[in-house]
């Protein structure tokens, strides 16, 4: 064996001697590895990656939120015209306040929001409550027809429903706008609702029955708790949903009926002054929170259950 490792080094000492390539002689069998060793080992240091999907998301946010940022920072711009900074100032929103117009264009989208909202958190759970418990024939081409404002442009059902009512001869008034964001509220609410069912215990409502309670009982002491994450989330989304509409409240409003969009509509036809640029970060501010409210509502109610 020492004949062997001999023959070994020398071959090493010699491959050393005819390349001047450094290299390192093996280290004796029997010898004991020391650290010192390895500290001429030289450690890679790996430098930070950006990936592609950070930068994208990254450029995609800022394409998003960057006119909604300039909005805000005009809004307290001291100058009537948007294209100069001439200082900072809350006069504007302080003008809102002192607009009657504005004021009863407020009233108007506040009225039509509550109404629709209420009316179709009703029907909207009970049509989810009936799609998800019940059979009955055409369920499912009810199904399909029940969620079909989700997916149609509003101008469709904007003109659709103007068409209606002048088949009906019925006059135009604030509360055809209320019917008319009855139809697309309604979907809304009924597509949350009906996620928020498929999440529930089917044997609650089972033990509820087996104890003695009546079918509606049972719907209005177990079901009806644990669906109200559901369709208090639905019901803000409606709203806000809603409160935002333009186009289908422009087709459906009677005169002195203008609704808050309708009104910035109106308003931006001679120029964007900073008045409707504070209106429209109150707006965007208010639709946002609310929005955040029912995400959070739901997320909740999911993680309870």
């Amino acid at each position: 064996m020492i004949i062997e490792q001999d023959s070994v080094n020398s071959e090493n000492l010699l491959s050393c001697s005819l390349f001047p390539v450094p290299c390192s002689l093996p280290t004796p069998i029997n010898s004991e590895i020391k650290p010192d060793y390895y500290m001429n080992i030289s450690k890679t240091i790996k430098k930070p990656r950006v990936s592609w999907q950070a930068v994208f998301s990254l450029v995609i946010f800022v394409f998003m939120y960057l006119p909604i940022l300039v909005l805000g920072f005009y809004s307290f711009n001291q100058s009537p015209y948007s294209a100069t900074w001439k200082g900072f100032t809350l006069e504007w929103y302080k003008t809102l306040f002192r607009d009657d117009r504005i004021l009863s264009a407020v009233n108007n989208s506040l009225l039509v929001a509550f109404s629709a909202v209420t009316v179709s958190s009703v029907l909207g759970t009970m049509m989810a409550v009936g799609l998800a418990r019940y059979n009955f024939p055409g369920k499912k081409l009810y199904r399909g027809i029940s969620y079909l404002p989700l997916l149609i442009p509003d101008i469709a059902i904007a003109v659709a429903t103007l068409v209606c009512l002048a088949a009906f001869a019925i006059p135009l008034s604030i509360w055809t706008i209320v019917a008319a964001h009855i139809v697309f509220c309604l979907s809304y609410i009924s597509l949350v609702v009906s996620s928020r069912l498929n999440n529930l215990d089917p044997h609650l409502e089972e033990a509820a029955l087996d104890l003695g309670a009546t079918p509606i009982q049972a719907f209005f002491k177990v079901v009806l708790p644990q669906l109200m994450p559901g369709i208090i989330s639905g019901c803000l989304l409606a709203f806000v949903l809603s409160l935002d509409d333009f186009l289908i409240a422009s087709f459906t409003a009677g005169s002195g009926s203008n609704t808050l969009p309708m009104e910035i509509f109106s308003r931006i036809r001679t120029g964007v002054k900073p008045d409707i640029n504070a209106l429209s970060v109150m707006l965007i501010s208010i639709t946002g929170t609310v929005a955040v409210i029912a995400e959070l509502i739901r997320i909740s109610g999911e993680n309870n259950s």
